[in-house]
């Protein structure tokens, strides 16, 4: 029996000490094979790998001259496994920090959940953005702190303080942009706002890398295999908007004090000349150590100062919509250049009554542009909504009115290269039928003739609407970069779109135009020689009237439509047509006249008062 047990704890034994060794074994093959954990500990130890981050793409106005550009700046980074012994209250006077902030970023940087991926053997941010003359001072101290190394990095600096929005800014990744996109690593920068977000891809480059080769002291002897296996950095590619600094310069002196946008279009391309939306802010707010401090502000602001109204207001067009009904009417054969309505200070249908002010009666077509007469839209389409005949059904009618609206470029985003561009608001029959319960029609509605009621539209799209008439009849998507360097130009912004209305009837409406310009509501827009076609628009609100004028010039092979759109501005002939007068002379003859530079002095001290009210 002695024996028997004996046997039996041999064989227990045996088989005890043969799981301990595979239990050794797997855990060998977890580390060496399963896991790279090893291999990364193991790494760090002989290697200390340096991204080398590319310079950052230029951004350039259409003449060349530089927007953006980049200034050296310097990250603080630490190893925590290296950082021993160092003097933190040297360190601190150092970089100009109190103990307890250091205290605090340690902290941050060794918590998993702020700081996901967190290995104490790869170098973490401790600060950023540190500019050259700040940093100066520790770099003559570097020696002294164990652990710390220097990353070179660049700030985004600004030639003027123009082209806030249409810029953008830089800040550092969140953590859904690290999970998102693997380029990226806790600290990099990546573009938040404008172009700086939208063509982030071409403007981050490439980084590069350097192995350097650490002895068992953590002192670095040199490349590993004399940089065999270094990278160098591809820089980000320049961009050239078709912005003009000149006259986006100008813009935002006119729109200074005042709420609103002004956009300015090329019709033969669709680069958009300036982007103007007010109250702007200096770009350099947005750059640096401060920025996050600074956005703080800007969104706290009831103005909404980062609020891009070009493509992000949405507001009801007023008479400039106008244009867009004499077309489909046209079109549609609802009327024809010779038909007349009645206006009598206004629309009169029953108990129904839309005003107008006084002008000769009955009116055609290019005397209603001409005039801006309320009568004249409300009459065709209260015809096209009533001729069952044609479309059978106000539903019907209804629809086929938002379809050619939509072919114009209205009730969807027409796809401007910036981030946030809103779509407005085109009604179809649907919404009405659930807005009155199935009980509406062409009365019901008519206030979308003259561009109220329900229509709204971005400023984008509002000049978008002026370049397709100056072009009779097509647009290109608008965009505000004109090139990428190395890359070639995107079809999408190259391709004609066409509407629903034949060329024909598009030089009706131009003529019609013109002669608002010459002896009807925008005669302040006329200049001599530049032969400009424009349209007036005085939308309705709470409050004040909105101030609205599209523009294009010259009548024939046009360079520049706008739309101007100042809030509470009151008649369109108030402050929209006067300003749009200015920046179109700015932008054909490349400087003011005296007279033009007297109206826009005068204009750019003008200013409305909002208040605080949120907007």
């Amino acid at each position: 029996m002695t024996g028997l047990n004996l046997d039996k704890r041999k064989y227990i034994i045996g088989l005890v000490a043969i799981l301990i060794v595979i239990v050794y074994l797997l855990r060998l093959l977890s580390l060496q094979i399963m896991s790279d954990d090893y291999k990364r500990n193991a790494d760090s130890n002989a290697f200390l790998k340096k991204i080398q981050y590319p310079a950052r793409g230029l951004i350039m106005d259409r003449k060349g001259r530089l927007l953006v550009y980049n200034e050296p700046a310097y990250n603080i980074m630490v190893i925590m496994q290296e950082q021993l012994g160092v003097d933190t209250l040297d360190f601190c006077n150092t970089v100009g920090i109190t103990k307890e902030q250091y205290i605090e970023r340690m902290a941050e940087i060794k918590d998993s959940k702020k700081n996901l991926g967190y290995s104490r053997f790869t170098p973490q941010l401790f600060m950023s953005q540190i500019p050259a003359k700040e940093f100066s001072v520790f770099q003559e101290k570097l020696f002294k702190f164990k652990g710390f190394y220097v990353e070179k990095r660049a700030i985004r600096h600004y030639a003027t303080t123009c082209a806030a929005h249409v810029l953008g800014d830089v800040a550092e990744v969140s953590q859904l942009d690290v999970d998102s996109d693997e380029y990226y690593r806790p600290g990099d920068y990546i573009g938040k706002l404008g172009v700086e977000k939208s063509y982030e891809k071409d403007l981050r480059g490439v980084k590069g890398m350097k192995i350097m080769l650490r002895d068992v002291h953590g002192r670095i002897k040199g490349h590993y295999q004399d940089g065999q296996f270094d990278r160098v950095p591809e820089p980000g590619r320049n961009l050239t908007l078709g912005l003009d600094r000149d006259l986006q310069a100008l813009g935002e002196r006119l729109m200074r004090g005042k709420l609103g946008s002004i956009v300015a279009i090329d019709p033969q391309t669709g680069e958009v000349l300036c982007m103007v939306s007010s109250p702007t802010f200096d770009p350099h707010l947005l750059s640096g150590p401060d920025r996050g401090k600074n956005y703080q502000k800007l969104y706290a602001n009831p103005m909404k100062p980062l609020l891009n109204r070009a493509i992000m207001g949405q507001y009801p067009p007023g008479s400039t919509f106008k244009t867009s009904q004499g077309l489909t009417f046209l079109q549609e054969g609802i009327i024809n250049t010779h038909t007349a309505y009645p206006c009598y200070h206004g629309f009169r249908y029953g108990r129904l009554h839309v005003g107008c002010h006084g002008h000769a009666s009955p009116a055609a077509l290019a005397y209603a542009i001409q005039t801006s007469c309320n009568s004249y839209f409300c009459w065709g389409f209260y015809h096209m909504m009533q001729a069952k005949r044609k479309y059978g059904t106000v539903n019907n009618a209804m629809n086929r009115w938002k379809d050619y609206m939509v072919s114009m470029g209205f009730g969807y985003r027409l796809g401007v290269d910036l981030p946030g561009e809103k779509r407005g608001m085109i009604p179809n029959a649907e919404y009405y039928d659930k807005h009155y319960r199935g009980s509406w029609n062409g009365l019901t509605v008519i206030s979308d003739a003259i561009g109220q009621g329900e229509v709204a539209l971005t400023p984008l799209q509002i000049a978008n609407l002026c370049a397709t008439i100056a072009n009779r009849g097509y647009y290109y998507i608008p965009h505000v970069v004109r090139s990428v360097e190395g890359r070639p130009t995107d079809t999408t912004y190259t391709r004609k779109h066409y509407t629903m209305v034949e060329e024909k009837y598009y030089n009706y409406i131009v003529d019609g135009m013109r002669r608002a310009v010459l002896g009807g509501t925008c005669k302040g827009a006329n200049l001599p020689g530049l032969d400009v076609c424009g349209k007036t628009g005085t939308a309705q609100n709470r409050g004040r009237d909105h101030s609205v004028f599209i523009g294009f010039a010259p009548m024939n092979n046009p360079r520049i439509a706008i739309s101007v759109y100042v809030e509470n501005g009151g008649f369109g002939a108030h402050f929209a047509v006067p300003i749009g007068a200015v920046m179109i002379e700015q932008y054909l003859n490349g400087h003011l006249s005296p007279s033009g530079e007297k109206r826009a002095a005068a204009f750019a001290s003008r200013t409305i008062g909002y208040g605080t009210r949120q907007r």
